[in-house]
């Protein structure tokens, strides 16, 4: 009989991530080294556990039109199918239609940082996706449309009591279409998903909410299907401009 136990792993990652943020809001007293210590606690966790087709990293996200989204703590891209991402100086800038999930990172939620979080994840939607054919032995499938892009939140506490309770949904509710946060996390309560066939948010509070949130991306990414063939002539045609 194995000695290993699959529920106290999961716990264990839970436990893992929930200290690392606590020791992160503790140990740092500027708010910018503070927040950028959550922000990595996230991107290892993310960078650990997705399967590797995906890559995390901070970034900002641009189009072929030249357009930029504001800068976005935490970005789950394609390295597989995306055949270029700009690296100048340790700022990360990738293209629009490489991105499957942007995230914001914060000690803590209320309804100005959800409200923050929704137009960072405008800013990334708003965007301009390419998509050209797809060329097979037997032809061409013709260009598939963009992939949703999800958007979400995560933090270690809630400033709402209860922490994921009504406030906290009516936050994320005004949030509609480009604004929409589809997931998120906040460790030491639980985490949420809005549910797209009710078109409400399932609120679910839990103690190991982390690794109940790596499931639900996970899953989520698999019924995501794959990005679009990029168009890197759209992009090209930016050389013969002054």
């Amino acid at each position: 009989m194995s000695e290993w136990s699959l529920s106290d792993l999961l716990a264990n990652l839970h436990e893992d991530i929930q200290e690392r943020l606590a020791r992160a809001r503790s140990s740092f007293n500027h708010p910018g080294v503070k927040g950028d210590a959550s922000e990595n606690v996230w991107l290892s966790l993310l960078q650990t556990y997705l399967p590797e087709r995906y890559q995390v990293e901070k970034a900002h996200a641009v189009d072929s039109t030249g357009r930029f989204s504001d800068q976005l703590d935490i970005v789950v891209f394609d390295r597989q199918y995306s055949p270029f991402i700009f690296n100048y100086e340790k700022q990360l800038i990738i293209p629009a239609e490489s991105i499957y999930a942007v995230f914001e990172a914060k000690q803590s939620v209320n309804a100005k940082q959800v409200a923050y979080a929704q137009d960072k994840v405008a800013s990334v939607r708003r965007l301009h996706r390419t998509s050209l054919p797809i060329p097979h032995a037997g032809g061409t499938f013709p260009a598939k449309p963009p992939i949703p892009i999800l958007g979400g939140i995560l933090a270690l506490e809630s400033e709402w009591n209860p922490a994921l309770g009504t406030s906290f949904e009516k936050a994320l509710d005004a949030g509609a279409g480009d604004q929409r946060l589809n997931i998120g996390c906040v460790a030491a309560h639980g985490h949420f998903q809005f549910n797209e066939k009710n078109a409400a948010y399932d609120m679910r509070n839990e103690a190991k909410a982390a690794t109940a949130f790596l499931f639900a991306l996970i899953s989520r990414l698999q019924f995501s299907g794959t990005v679009p063939m990029i168009d890197i002539n759209a992009y090209g045609d930016w050389l013969l401009k002054d």
